[in-house]
């Protein structure tokens, strides 16, 4: 409509227009975000893309903008994936994500973050949304970013380039009036839920192995440990209703979301410790020519 010359303005009357129902429970949720965000990869692979589609019209730039952002979001699940699991990796080969830097780029660094504060800030009181209602936000952003956005993103790929449909999924939903809220906390099985299983545990066992290691080596190596720690604490608060649904008291966690999870926590640590992306390749070569001399 906008790539033929149609205008829209933004609407918020007094009195909500429309009301629905959504779904109220984690896995049924998942389920609907994947939904939408395959629907988004699709458009993004299609001729319709915003990238390239409406030049011959009147679309403006700032229109562009807005549709190209609601349909790349998904991507950004893999190099979220990699911020997440990036601190269990550091606490369990005692390196660090971040080199050290000097006093004029940390300055720059923390402006920056201040700045980064300050618009959320800003965008909270122009909305006129609570800090609670954001950080839940944050927290289901984070969920659905490592789980049904990655999902989407594979399917997506698989469906416009090789053709293979995924199954469509009814959701089921609840209606406020009808005080039907006995599926809030059923967890049911989806596969939806191995890859937040999966980072949760490879953080929570990088963080006991972190403290194991300064234990062992004294109180020198307890200051490095406090920044490695922050981000990792940082990954799992994120993910911790999540957590609180997986040890909930109303139903257990399938057997196979665990076994899956742990089997791709295991599967990745030793692929990290077989190629050891932190050591040089001096290094290694110093090694394994010392190593062909002793043998």
């Amino acid at each position: 409509m906008h790539a033929r010359g149609w205008y829209s303005i933004y609407c918020m009357p007094p009195r909500p227009a429309f009301k629905g129902s959504a779904p109220i429970n984690l896995s049924d949720r998942l389920n609907q975000v994947l939904r939408w965000a395959l629907g988004s990869v699709e458009i993004l692979l299609s001729r319709h893309c915003p990238i390239w589609y409406g030049y011959s019209g009147r679309l403006m730039l700032l229109e562009r903008l807005a549709y190209i952002n609601t349909i790349v979001y998904p991507i950004t699940s893999i190099p979220l994936i990699a911020y997440c699991m990036l601190p269990a990796i550091c606490l369990l080969t005692g390196k660090f994500i971040i080199p050290e830097i000097s006093n004029y780029a940390g300055m720059w660094f923390i402006l920056l973050f201040l700045s980064i504060f300050a618009t959320g800030i800003l965008e909270l009181r122009w909305s006129g949304v609570s800090i609670e209602d954001w950080w839940r936000n944050e927290q289901f952003w984070v969920i659905g970013g490592t789980s049904a956005h990655l999902f989407a993103v594979f399917q997506g790929l698989l469906k416009v380039l090789a053709g293979i449909d995924t199954n469509f999924t009814v959701t089921s939903k609840a209606n406020d009036e009808d005080g039907d809220f006995a599926e809030l906390y059923v967890f049911k099985w989806t596969s939806l839920l191995v890859p937040p299983t999966t980072v949760l545990i490879v953080n929570l066992v990088g963080i006991v192995a972190g403290v194991s290691y300064a234990i062992n080596s004294g109180y020198q190596s307890w200051g490095p440990l406090f920044g490695k720690l922050f981000f990792a604490i940082w990954v799992i608060v994120h993910l911790y209703p999540f957590l609180k649904g997986l040890l909930g008291r109303q139903n257990r966690t399938p057997t196979i979301v665990i076994v899956w999870a742990v089997l791709l926590a295991s599967i990745f640590s030793l692929l990290w410790v077989r190629i050891d992306p932190f050591t040089s390749e001096a290094t290694k070569t110093a090694t394994r020519g010392q190593c062909g001399v002793n043998c």
